[in-house]
């Protein structure tokens, strides 16, 4: 029990004014007025004497500003029924709310050393606006009814971590917007924040090698990381859910983002769109989104591609144009794996563009080919060259021209001896070349004419040979592309 007797003026001035919820301020001529942390305690805990507490008809509420509050505010594990309103104060020995059920929390434009609120639930808002904090904001498994304000506040703590928030659960969102500073790192583990997060123009920093944003297995209804929002360490998504929207439009990422993890990520819109890309990796292994925006200077030189699924690209690209820095995007991939590919083609054949997909599906076998061994090597150099492993097969007709016209161009040199003399039809320098050529079927020229030695003799050997091959390759390639499309 705190008497009225004990209390000094500025104590005596709170004291009155908290009957009616009256805002009381301490600071005149740069001196703020010092307020003990029990007697704040104890007038939210209604454990204070009963002079000056005639406040019939008003909102009791503690509503004070310009203070320098001694000593730690200690109420873990109280019920409060009245508000707390604490503006432009200093509180050096922090905020104790563990376990505490309490109405809305409002501390603004304050010094204090931390503020500690662990499975608290809090039936209102939790303002922190223009807080420096230097120390931890710990609200693990708290339960907050409305918003969290962070708007413009500077946290940081030697150990890191100052914003320490896993299993969180929000009724509203999270806002840290307008200049905050985080100097450790943000710890959001497991929350459920069906307001969204929205962290626009924030600055996070944390130790090389840990992460700036950590959302691991976190639900929300929206990710806001744009216009001007920095990570100097990593940014990690896994296996997050979120209902809307994830954001990096404009996210200042450059060198200090050692990298952003969106492996198994669960989002209707991604929209990787920084005005720089990280210098680390970006990973999206097992990432599903409905809608993915991008741009071409958005990725790093390194990007885990396997397993990501998209049901529809940004189309305002050209297509052909478009596909080129798609393919770009895709050989980012280090490891080479099926699945990008066949995932971009078939977003082409989605749209209508067999065309573009038959090319995406072409440059997976030329990437496939480095995992081969120097047999099957060459084979798919085979395959490329002549009918581009099916996805090209007028090549085949190309090779056919020219094969051609150079055994036409032989064989005209001179006559050859027929099988047998006097009969079958006259030699054609054309047709005997088709007739060697073409493996199947018969124009009559092979049987009936043959070239003893010489050049032509070899030509003859070599169209035969090609025939072969061709003839192979296209049955190959083209059993190969229809069985993949």
């Amino acid at each position: 029990m705190v008497s009225y007797a004990e209390l000094s003026p500025d104590e005596r001035a709170l004291w009155d004014a908290f009957p009616e919820g009256r805002r009381v301020e301490l600071r005149a001529g740069g001196e703020r007025g010092a307020v003990r942390a029990r007697v704040i305690a104890a007038l939210l805990l209604g454990h204070a004497g009963p002079e000056g507490r005639d406040g019939a008809g008003a909102v009791p509420a503690v509503r004070l500003a310009g203070a320098r509050v001694t000593g730690r505010l200690e109420l873990a594990g109280a019920e409060l029924a009245c508000a707390l309103h604490l503006e432009d104060c200093v509180i050096a020995d922090g905020v104790n709310l563990t376990g505490a059920l309490t109405r809305s929390i409002c501390v603004r434009e304050s010094e204090l050393s931390g503020l500690h609120a662990q499975m608290a639930r809090i039936g209102g808002r939790l303002d922190l606006r223009g807080c420096t904090v230097r120390g931890r904001v710990v609200l693990r498994n708290a339960r907050i009814d409305g918003e969290l304000v962070l708007d413009g506040a500077e946290l940081s703590h030697a150990e890191g971590k100052p914003l320490d928030a896993g299993g969180l659960e929000m009724g509203g969102g999270v806002w840290g917007q307008h200049g905050l500073v985080v100097d450790g790192g943000v710890r959001l583990r497991g929350a459920r924040l069906p307001g969204g997060l929205f962290l626009d123009g924030a600055r996070l920093r944390a130790a090389r090698g840990t992460a700036a944003l950590q959302l691991e297995n976190a639900a929300l209804a929206a990710l806001h990381l744009g216009a001007g929002f920095t990570a100097e360490g990593g940014v990690s998504l896994r296996g997050a859910r979120v209902e809307g929207e994830v954001s990096f439009a404009g996210a200042a990422l450059g060198e200090g983002c050692t990298g952003v993890d969106l492996t198994r990520l669960r989002a209707t819109e991604l929209a990787f769109t920084p005005a720089s890309a990280p210098a680390g990796p970006v990973r999206l292994q097992g990432c599903r989104v409905e809608i993915l925006r991008d741009h071409p200077d958005a990725w790093p030189p390194v990007v885990g591609l396997q397993g990501f699924v998209y049901e529809w690209l940004d189309p305002r690209d050209d297509a052909r144009d478009g596909t080129a820095r798609r393919l770009a995007w895709l050989r980012r991939e280090p490891e080479y794996s099926p699945q990008p590919y066949e995932q971009l083609a078939g977003w082409y054949r989605r749209v209508g563009h067999d065309d573009l997909a038959r090319r995406v599906l072409l440059a997976r076998q030329r990437r496939r080919r480095a995992t081969l061994g120097p047999l099957e090597r060459a084979w798919s150099r085979l395959l490329d060259v002549t009918v581009g492993f099916g996805y090209r097969p007028q090549r085949a007709l190309l090779w056919v021209l020219l094969l051609t016209a150079l055994g036409t161009a032989v064989f005209s040199a001179g006559t050859p001896k027929p099988v047998k003399p006097g009969e079958g039809a006259p030699f054609s320098p054309l047709v005997y070349a088709l007739d060697l050529l073409v493996p199947l079927g018969n124009l009559g020229q092979r049987s009936a004419w043959y070239w003893p030695d010489g050049l032509q003799r070899g030509t003859a050997y070599l169209l035969i040979a090609a025939g072969w091959l061709l003839t192979t390759a296209l049955v190959a390639g083209v059993t190969r592309a229809l069985s993949k499309n």
